[in-house]
């Protein structure tokens, strides 16, 4: 068994996908639009263009995500996406990246359990934990 995050956006999965692909180092496997699905006829024009599945590959590990209708969508709550990094470098790199245009909800530092550790959602509303845990 395998658990696979999957975020809702509001519009922007398009290019949240793309920005993750390139900031986490990830291929994107699919991206298919409601126009370009077998519901087309069923979605309004306007939306047809939004994105209805994504995947991004990270390494062996999957993201998926597509834009909930306007109706049905709801900002992420209450939970966060962890990425548990190597070095203290990429945690600063990847941390960094996801900042940009975000907020930053406790700054990448050193902590009593990692070498690196962070809080932040991306200017996409995806909340993330960076972690670069010490050796046990």
């Amino acid at each position: 068994m395998q658990m696979t995050p999957h975020l809702g956006f509001n519009g922007q999965c398009e290019a949240a996908f793309k920005f993750y692909e390139q900031v986490l180092g990830g291929k994107l496997l699919m991206m298919m639009k409601y126009g370009d699905s077998p519901m087309a006829a069923q979605t309004a024009p306007e939306f047809r263009d939004k994105v209805m599945h994504a995947r991004l590959a990270v390494g062996e590990q999957l993201l998926m995500g597509a834009d909930a209708p306007p109706q049905m969508y709801e900002p992420m709550k209450g939970i966060a996406v962890t990425l548990s990094v190597n070095t203290p470098a990429e945690a600063d790199r990847i941390f960094g990246s996801l900042a940009q245009d975000g907020t930053v909800r406790m700054p990448i530092q050193e902590t009593f359990w990692a070498h690196r550790f962070g809080m932040v959602t991306d200017r996409f509303g995806t909340p993330w934990l960076i972690n670069c845990e010490r050796p046990t």
